[in-house]
């Protein structure tokens, strides 16, 4: 090692579901960007299978584990100038409290900083400060509080453990009964950390990454989640630049966005996730004081190389310095759909159904000037390749049937044959739409044919099932879905998936000459 200043940066650790290789983009990106500005950068991680544990990454590579102790060890050795924990995920934002407690300098945002965006509390005051709002809630500690919160805010919630990665545990709760029956098993997985209760908001979700040098802010583009609220961000498709969003909406995201980032001062990266109801009224829903698994496809999309100037920011440069304005980066001329990549295959424990815990394993990228191509390409690549006509499978929750009809319609009309378990079958017929039904398992006796043979027989290429909150609907969904994965049949849980997927069908059908475009040839139009 040379005289030269040196910077720590924490990695991610093991990469698991809700924490993977994006957080590893994110630190080596990080360590190019220190060298860049003349420091000697130094990683500690200890996972073999990423960039950012090569020898040739890092000036200097500590394998140990991320905890306080070992962290700190290699900081008594090193003496570096301070340490960068915005780009290891949950994992590193956790060391933020209690390396500032042991008198380590955190570059970037500072954990106060960090701990206004992840204490409930804290959070909610600077909200009402700012008058930015949320989805009322608060966070409890006992099944009696729970109880007392839903009924105050109104159900459904979402409930969901706080200081956790990836969704997990998180759910959408219909009931006090499962309620009860979620906190007696949440405060379990969480003990020292209270359950967050919010009012679940039916509307669509937005995200933005912003990178802040502590005045000013940028925000690279806006992202519009294609699946409903309720699905996690990192299990739902969205597309840049937002196709259904109006200029006010866009605008509020700005200005909330700037706001926080000036509220919590931030210095580097924050991500932040809101939802628009049906009157165009936006919500911050969370906010992470650091990178998401979204900056390696946002930095590809428009051109900005997100880490390397947040890492500068965080060593005191500006975003004039470095050649970027304040607000939101100019748009491309084209559109960029990512969709999630899951290992359900693999995961034999695993439902196929989505919702606010996360499942997939990975995600891809589609990218044309034109969103239904762009659509396509998204849709091939995740491995929901359906042919132009065939059979499929629908069966819709009652919830959900008027809203499935027109769809269903769209499959038909395209020369699909449909077959849907006896009520949606009753319920497309009474509308105009043939269908045939078939029987549950649980409505055959034994040796008698059932819809499941239908996707063992491979004579299904596409199934569309909606979940139930009857819990008896659900288990016989759950094995429904289960079949597909078994025999390869693509499997689609919300009706927002299965109307991109039509759209996509259908600029397919029309004859759409598809263009590869690499990310050069788009960065240049």
């Amino acid at each position: 090692m040379s005289n030269k200043k040196r910077v720590v940066v924490i990695g991610s650790g093991p990469i698991r579901i809700g924490q993977g290789i994006e957080f590893d983009y994110c630190s080596v990106h990080s360590v190019w960007a220190l060298r860049e500005e003349g420091y000697e950068a130094i990683i500690i991680n200890n996972n073999p299978e990423t960039v950012s544990t090569d020898f040739d990454t890092s000036d200097a590579l500590f394998f140990e584990p991320l905890t306080e102790e070992d962290v700190l060890n290699v900081i008594d050795q090193m003496h570096p100038e301070g340490i960068v924990v915005q780009f290891g995920g949950q994992t590193a934002i956790n060391l933020a409290g209690p390396l500032t407690k042991a008198g380590v300098k955190i570059l970037g945002t500072d954990f106060r900083g960090i701990e206004l965006a992840e204490d409930r509390k804290l959070f909610d005051d600077l909200l009402t400060e700012l008058s930015i709002e949320r989805p009322r809630g608060r966070a409890v500690t006992s099944v009696e509080a729970a109880i007392e919160t839903a009924r105050e805010v109104g159900l459904p919630v979402l409930v969901r453990p706080s200081f956790v990665l990836g969704g997990r545990a998180m759910e959408i709760v219909y009931d006090e009964e499962q309620l009860r029956r979620y906190m007696t098993y949440a405060v379990d997985v969480s003990p020292e950390r209270p359950i967050l209760i919010d009012r679940y908001i039916i509307g669509k979700e937005v995200e933005v990454d912003c990178i802040s040098d502590g005045t000013d802010v940028l925000i690279p583009g806006i992202m519009e989640h294609i699946e409903a609220a309720g699905v996690h961000s990192g299990d739902s498709m969205s597309v840049y630049p937002p196709v259904t969003l109006s200029q006010s909406v866009r605008d509020t995201v700005v200005d909330y966005a700037v706001r926080l980032c000036r509220g919590l001062n931030v210095i580097g990266l924050m991500n932040i996730q809101f939802v628009v109801d049906e009157e165009d009224k936006v919500y911050v829903i969370e906010v992470n004081p650091r990178a998401s698994r979204t900056v390696p496809y946002m930095s590809k999309v428009t051109g900005v190389p997100m880490v390397n100037v947040a890492t500068k920011c965080a060593l005191g440069r500006t975003l004039a310095e470095l050649g970027y304005s304040h607000g939101l980066f100019p748009e491309r001329p084209y559109f960029a759909v990512k969709a999630p990549v899951f290992s359900f295959s693999k995961l034999t424990e695993v439902d196929v159904s989505l919702g606010p815990e996360m499942k997939s394993t990975g995600e891809i990228m589609g990218v044309d000037p034109k969103y239904p191509h762009a659509l396509y390409k998204a849709m091939v690549a995740s491995h929901i390749d359906v042919p132009l006509k065939g059979t499929m499978i629908a069966t819709i929750a009652d919830k959900d049937k008027g809203r499935g009809l027109p769809i269903i319609e769209k499959f038909a009309k395209l020369g699909f044959k449909i077959y849907a378990t006896r009520g949606t079958a009753l319920f497309l017929i009474a509308n105009g739409v043939d269908a045939t039904s078939v029987a549950k398992v649980s409505q055959v006796s034994p040796g008698m044919p059932h819809i499941i043979d239908l996707i063992r027989n491979e004579k299904i290429d596409l199934l569309l099932n909606t979940l139930s909150p009857d819990r008896v609907s659900e288990q016989e969904g759950a094995r429904l879905r289960r079949a597909s994965v078994e025999h390869n049949v693509p499997c689609l849980t919300s009706l927002d998936t299965a109307d991109a997927l039509l759209l996509a069908m259908e600029a397919r059908r029309a004859g759409a000459d598809f263009q590869v475009y690499s990310l050069d040839e788009l960065l240049a139009m």
